[in-house]
């Protein structure tokens, strides 16, 4: 290997005609440049942390016993949403909390109380007991490009008001809500998160959240989760004024089975694969419509369905007690059933 490494120094050398010292030498405010490049990354990221980082909070979670503060069960972050004191973060930093206090960049401590969780995204609002909090503005995660820079804010391991950089390494992932539904269009990105970020933001450029800081992989370096912003001002109103996110569900538990090939030719079926219903709630609106153990459910108005993910997906946006028609395959016979969702008061996994 060492008998390789001055013929390859020569061959880039050869290439570029001149050192890079000799290239500094001849291009003196190439330094200059490099400095103005640095000084405008970092006033960007001042800029954002100035702005953004009066609406971050700590959120120290303890227990309902006296003395609780000697007794914190859990910590995260939180983002101020508006000035009337809701707080988003995850649900996976306060669920199952006696009481909630915040902590603002100025070390005040507030105490707050849940006022909803949604599991399937892993989001919770608080409210904290204050009257004129400052407060973060959504950006639109739809508009993020893979390279942007993404920077977060939050409480890891304790250390309030830390910043850590980054860049969006990737859009669009998916993985499991701790109650099993899929959480969709999941941003990946690079700015080094610790235990104690979660529920802290992720923002841009320009101070606007693009996404709560969620997860990270173990062992591994560089590769951080946020739940996208657009999901987030999805689920904040709803939690608001209920409690909880409304979603429809079908009475049903079901898996993903492959269709033989001859069975879509001869029925005209758009998939080979869909969702074979194992068992049924007679109660629930699948039990009402006549769904039966066995059948293969393989589109829901019209929208085909290959996997339990897309029942789920279909659920979340079609409203509640409104009709809708499953085409389901039985007896080798494809047969339609109309059906009209409820709403789920746990969010069943299955659907």
């Amino acid at each position: 290997m060492d008998k390789m490494k001055p013929s390859l120094f020569r061959h880039i050398g050869d290439s570029s005609q001149r050192s890079v010292s000799e290239r500094h030498a001849a291009s003196p405010d190439s330094e200059e440049s490099d400095a103005d490049l640095l000084d405008a990354y970092s006033r960007a990221v001042v800029r954002v942390v100035e702005t953004v980082s009066p609406a971050v909070v700590s959120v120290v979670v303890g227990t309902n016993s006296p003395g609780w503060r000697g007794e914190q069960v859990g910590a995260g972050s939180g983002v101020a949403v508006s000035p009337e004191g809701y707080i988003l973060t995850n649900n996976h930093v306060v669920q199952g909390a006696g009481r909630i206090e915040v902590r603002t960049a100025d070390g005040t401590t507030l105490p707050a109380r849940l006022v909803g969780a949604d599991p399937a995204t892993d989001l919770a609002v608080l409210r904290a007991d204050a009257g004129d909090l400052a407060y973060a503005s959504f950006g639109d995660s739809g508009a993020l490009a893979v390279g942007q820079l993404a920077i977060a804010i939050g409480n890891p391991l304790g250390f309030d008001s830390t910043v850590s950089t980054g860049v969006l390494s990737a859009l669009g992932r998916a993985f499991r809500s701790r109650d099993g539904r899929l959480i969709e269009k999941i941003i990946q990105h690079t700015a080094p998160l610790n235990p104690g970020n979660s529920g802290g933001p992720l923002v841009d450029s320009r101070g606007r959240v693009i996404g709560i800081n969620t997860a990270i992989i173990p062992m591994a370096q560089g590769i951080c989760f946020a739940v996208p912003s657009n999901t987030a001002s999805w689920v904040l109103p709803q939690l608001v004024a209920d409690g909880r996110v409304r979603r429809g569900y079908l009475g049903i538990s079901g898996q993903s089975q492959p269709l033989p090939q001859h069975l879509v030719a001869a029925l005209g079926l758009s998939a080979n694969q869909a969702v074979e219903v194992v068992s049924v709630n007679r109660a629930s609106p699948a039990g009402r419509a006549g769904i039966r153990p066995g059948d293969l459910i393989v589109a829901i108005n019209d929208t085909p369905v290959v996997c339990v993910d897309d029942l789920h997906r279909f659920l979340a946006a079609w409203p509640i007690a409104e009709p809708a028609t499953l085409a389901v395959v039985r007896n080798r016979r494809r047969i339609m059933l109309a059906i009209i969702p409820a709403e789920a008061v746990a969010c069943p996994a299955s659907g």
